[in-house]
């Protein structure tokens, strides 16, 4: 079946996420080269009437969709990111039921129930509503440019509730592991290969710590209802000068997860204690957790409406972002999990049209 077709049999709103998302697809954006999409979304969103202008920080938007500043009335926030990894997709398609382009699970399939949610009946929602698009999330914690918006816009410090819709298969995933990735560095000294014992080998010198890393299972943190794992793994190493000298130096990335109601001063102290006087430790990338808030109201009004689960996020997510300012925050998003940083990477416009479902039913039903 082809693309004009699988458009063609659907229902108009089913057919506007399907084109939006396809159209989001075909304008690359991977992170780092956010523009042209901020740009494109910037300017579809601007023709809509608006409570207030379009906001914009660097290469992320903040829309005020919905305001009545009513007593009583919810603040919500629905929050997704522009950019994607750098992975190897043909060009943007439909082809049956899915959608094919880098990002279209991770996340411009959220993306697109956000943009429609907008055009949609929005005079009915029962809330208060922003849009935040944001660049940079796939990336270091530091340059991610949702901390900078949230620095700088006052409105979103009134947000009862922010929504992060990564994909998550249309469950909805709550708090969110911290993630902290280290540089281990072990020391020795150049020599002849031929005679080795005139130098000192920096990569079987990290043979105790990579055995004590194979040996290591995750723990479990139990934590309301939910299981957390804290585990720690190697990514990446390097090391050697060439093919005859003992090699003085052997580099290891060390990403350690760990569970939300670890700090991030004690997930460093836990690492630093792991590698112990072995090897120099230098930590690159430090990224806390954010507790669950499952029984937030708000958040089960949204359970209510029809999501397929409530599962603890073991990844890490800007939901952590908006727990640092007392924002109560959850991740549920329409893309396909698994399909996340794939090579052709796709996901199931079904799955896309019922989030939007389940998102339009309880941003109606809010103020019942």
């Amino acid at each position: 079946m082809n693309s004009e077709t699988t458009l063609s049999t659907r229902t108009p709103t089913a057919i506007a996420l399907d084109e939006t998302l396809l159209w989001l697809c075909s304008i690359p954006s991977p992170i780092g080269e956010e523009r042209d999409l901020c740009d494109a979304v910037k300017d579809r969103l601007s023709r809509l009437s608006l409570a207030e202008p379009v906001r914009r920080y660097g290469d992320s938007i903040v829309v005020p969709v919905v305001r009545r500043r009513e007593p009583g009335r919810s603040h919500v926030a629905l929050v997704g990111h522009l950019d994607t990894v750098r992975t190897e997709n043909g060009p943007a398609r439909v082809d049956g039921r899915r959608c094919y382009g880098a990002g279209a699970a991770d996340m411009k399939s959220g993306l697109a129930v956000m943009i429609v949610l907008a055009e949609n009946a929005v005079q009915l929602f029962g809330c208060d509503l922003t849009l935040v698009f944001y660049a940079r999330e796939e990336g270091p914690f530091a340059d991610n440019e949702l901390g900078p918006v949230l620095e700088q816009d006052p409105d979103l410090k009134t947000v009862d509730l922010a929504v992060c819709l990564e994909p998550s298969d249309n469950q909805v995933h709550v708090g969110c592991c911290g993630s902290i990735h280290a540089s281990v560095t072990f020391h020795g000294k150049t020599g002849h290969s031929a005679r080795p014992w005139e130098g000192e080998n920096a990569i079987t010198k990290s043979a105790d710590f990579l055995a004590k890393l194979r040996a290591l299972q995750p723990i479990d943190h139990r934590i309301d209802g939910h299981v957390y794992r804290t585990v720690t793994t190697v990514t990446f190493a390097s090391g050697g000068r060439g093919r005859n000298i003992v090699p003085d130096t052997f580099r290891l990335n060390v990403n350690h997860r760990f569970a939300p109601d670890t700090s991030l001063d004690q997930a460093q102290k836990d690492l630093l204690a792991l590698v112990g006087d072995q090897a120099h430790v230098d930590f690159t990338d430090l990224s806390p957790g954010a507790m669950p808030c499952a029984s937030h109201p708000l958040v089960q009004k949204l359970v209510r409406s029809g999501v397929r689960g409530v599962q603890p996020k073991q990844a890490w997510t800007d939901v952590a972002r908006f727990s640092a300012i007392g924002v109560p925050a959850i991740n549920f998003g329409p893309g396909e999990n698994a399909q996340a940083h794939q090579k052709g990477e796709s996901t199931d416009l079904g799955l896309v049209f019922e989030g939007f479902k389940i998102l339009h039913r309880w941003l109606t039903n809010l103020d019942a």
